[in-house]
């Protein structure tokens, strides 16, 4: 196992249903779906630079959303 990861323990039923809901999809394995999950609900926060930033702020004042 790499560093960068660590492992999990879920109940094996539920890892057995998960299997049995992503047979026939693209995805290869039950860590892949639920990476894909986890993704989706702890999206990585935006990095913007001071430019984009102000630009940003810029169009949300013009837009009337903050003054």
């Amino acid at each position: 196992m790499s560093d960068d990861k660590v492992t999990v323990m879920i109940p094996r039923e539920l890892y057995t249903k998960v299997e049995e809901k992503i047979a026939g999809t693209s995805f290869t394995s039950v860590e892949e779906y639920l990476v894909l999950l986890l993704e989706n609900e702890f999206p990585e926060e935006a990095e913007y630079s001071e430019e984009e930033e102000a630009l940003i702020r810029e169009r949300l004042r013009k837009l009337g959303y903050i003054e």
